[in-house]
């Protein structure tokens, strides 16, 4: 692990320390903790973008098969799923 250096107002330093002594958690604990959770935050947003962009990608093709298609081809093994 490497050290690095994070320059907080006081505020937020006090904040840290409060929450320190009430958790009883070390300051670079919850440091850490905090980043997993921003990276957390950061990745569904990411992912959320990504899905939006690919939302109706393939609206204009005509070579697809439709979804009753696909469903009825995933059923077509059970009993009384098929259309």
């Amino acid at each position: 692990m490497t050290g690095n250096q994070v320059c907080l107002t006081d505020s937020e330093l006090q904040m840290l320390q409060a929450m320190s002594q009430s958790t009883g958690k070390t300051e670079n604990e919850l440091l850490h903790q905090a980043l997993d959770l921003l990276k957390d935050q950061v990745d569904l947003e990411n992912r959320r973008t990504l899905l939006r962009a690919a939302q109706g990608m393939w609206h204009d093709r005509d070579d697809l098969p439709s979804l009753r298609d696909l469903r009825n081809e995933m059923n077509r093994d059970v009993p009384g799923m098929a259309e």
